[in-house]
């Protein structure tokens, strides 16, 4: 818990952390709502979970997103911090961190794309919640359910614009926006991304996961007659697609398990791959890369044959 009725779930590295990443699970606590479940805690304390999920979105948009505000010296809106460092002593925010990133300084892309995940699809599922649901609640200077679809949207176009404006043209971004090779590269974001370079990699799964929350996005803005600005993230989605669901990002050897090529796991620690007469790491699968992947296609497949709409709390 931290002041102002803010709080988070940790991650693993310990209490004191705070991950974006967890912003894409918080799927399961509205899902756990939206069934009716309650948390219970010490004494039989009933502890609403769509409380639980506004705190933690809440919490992460004040500290692992930026505005361009003048928070910090490297405050540029959109810019995403992997994550954030909290005293436990009296609930202040340290500083920023990374753990997959370059540095606390620089956006590591996939984290910034499970902020651009996350929020849309949550600001979806809060816009089918009554008005009553959100009247008891009040987090930070949150209160009232518009006040949240505001703040949820708020956070989703600073993230989706940032990506955009700092990714290759075909829609796969570098691993990390500060990554030092990059400078080495020339106008790369005005070319396609080069995932055989010799500088930095590309991160595939970065660019298949925010796929889906620009896509979200767009159909959001479009439905609440917001058109012109809705087309823009919807398209971008799809020129994502385009380009991961073709060569060379699109793995055709049948003897190979993943789906999507080039991504990365953990660049700082050199845990990827780096293929024989290849400079950085390149030509290999994730996990997450791929379970996006197969996500975002069934949206975009839905959508053209205008089935129904894919979300994650379904039709109850």
């Amino acid at each position: 818990d931290l002041p102002g009725n803010l709080g988070y779930i940790r991650s693993f590295n310990g209490p004191h952390s705070l991950f974006c990443d967890t912003i894409r699970s918080l799927r399961a606590l509205a899902m756990s709502h939206k069934l009716g479940h309650v948390l219970m805690g010490e004494r039989d304390t009933r502890n609403n979970l769509l409380e639980r999920v506004l705190q933690h979105a809440e919490t992460s948009a004040q500290y692992n997103v930026f505005f361009g505000r003048g928070r910090d010296s490297y405050d540029v809106r959109g810019r995403v911090a992997h994550e954030a460092v909290f005293n436990l002593t009296d609930g202040s925010f340290r500083c920023p961190s990374t753990q997959q990133g370059y540095s606390p300084f620089s956006t590591w892309t996939r984290g910034l794309a499970w902020i651009l995940a996350g929020y849309p699809e949550q600001l979806e599922f809060l816009s089918t919640l009554p008005e009553s649901e959100f009247t008891p609640l009040l987090v930070g200077t949150l209160k009232g359910k518009q006040s949240f679809l505001d703040r949820f949207l708020e956070v989703s176009l600073a993230v989706a614009d940032f990506y955009l404006e700092n990714t290759p043209v075909d829609g796969v971004p570098y691993w990390d926006t500060g990554a030092p090779g990059l400078a080495r590269m020339g106008d790369y974001l005005n070319r396609p991304a080069e995932p055989f370079n010799v500088h930095e990699p590309v991160d595939s799964s970065a660019a298949a996961i925010s796929a889906q929350g620009l896509l979200r996005l767009g159909k959001y803005l479009i439905e609440i007659g917001r058109q012109e600005q809705g087309e823009k993230y919807f398209q971008a989605a799809l020129t994502i697609a385009d380009t991961i669901f073709s060569e060379p990002y699109l793995s055709i050897d049948p003897k190979h398990q993943g789906l999507i090529l080039h991504s990365v796991y953990h660049r700082p620690n050199g845990w990827d791959y780096v293929p024989s007469g290849q400079h950085v790491p390149c030509g290999e699968s994730s996990l997450w890369g791929d379970y996006h992947a197969r996500e975002l296609a069934l949206c975009i497949q839905r959508i053209a044959k205008k089935e129904s709409y894919f979300t994650f709390y379904g039709n109850i």
